[in-house]
């Protein structure tokens, strides 16, 4: 994706001690960038707050992180919502959230408009409400033709009942003769996904300091750097990101491989 040179050096400015924009190669920028956002309770409670104030306040850090990405020039930013096991959440806070979503959704069309940015949703959003669907579908097609970065959002989602999903669609191609069985490979596997059409994330940021998957895209992070940061996600900011990113372009990546 195309960098302006001038928004980027506007945004990143008055950088803390211990990383700037010159840490960073911005020539061997990861193309896709994944969040597994958490932390938005404990960042709450630990202030003395309702857990969902954090869900508020975590609204504000992905507009930070979107905007940040547009600037550098990232392809595509990722981000873990909303999986299907949090449905087991108290009834009112999965309320809350999916009013979050719609609400949010709306206020950041402009944005979306302004910054070119193309939203995609990964997950099954059949199961959602009716209104938080309507608007889901109204942000699709408002971005459709947008070319600039894309911004994936996981909203009941779920790793494995995704590649379950995957199986059947297959076997239901080589079950009606409109595929072979010796046509199965990983790229078609990959075709099935969620995600088809985007490249694999080549960096995970994870908050909280939690050290799991979650059951997020464990296909597409087969050879993606992780990397796992204390600072609950409603803290997370312009320069935590460039952190993550200078902590990316450190590693030596090999794939299986040896240099």
């Amino acid at each position: 994706m195309q960098r302006d040179e001038e928004k980027l050096g506007r945004y990143f400015v008055n950088p803390p001690d211990d990383i700037s924009l010159a840490s960073v190669d911005l020539d061997h920028l990861p193309r896709h960038i994944s969040l597994i956002m958490d932390g938005n309770g404990r960042w709450a409670t630990s202030r003395g707050l309702d857990r969902s104030e954090g869900h508020v306040a975590g609204v504000k850090a992905l507009r930070e992180t979107i905007t940040a990405s547009v600037r550098l020039g990232i392809d595509v930013l990722t981000a873990y919502a909303f999986s299907t096991e949090n449905w087991r959440r108290p009834q009112h806070e999965v309320d809350l959230l999916m009013h979050l979503f719609a609400t949010t959704l709306v206020r950041e069309l402009p944005l979306f408009e302004r910054e070119n940015v193309r939203l995609v949703f990964l997950g099954d959003l059949e199961a959602l409400p009716r209104q938080t669907k309507e608007v889901f579908e109204e942000g699709l097609n408002e971005t459709a033709a947008h070319t600039g970065m894309t911004l994936g959002l996981a909203v009941n989602y779920g790793s494995r009942a995704e590649m379950v999903r995957a199986a059947r669609t297959l076997a239901a191609k080589v079950s009606d003769g409109t595929m072979s069985i010796d046509d199965i490979d990983a790229d078609a596997f990959s075709d099935e996904l969620y995600t088809t059409g985007l490249p694999d994330p080549e960096l995970l940021i994870r908050t909280s300091g939690e050290m799991r998957l979650s059951n997020y895209l464990l296909w597409q992070l087969a050879y993606t750097e992780f990397y796992v940061t204390d600072t609950y996600w409603p803290d997370f900011g312009r320069w935590d990101l460039l952190r993550a990113i200078s902590s990316f372009q450190s590693r030596d990546r090999r794939f299986g491989g040896v240099k």
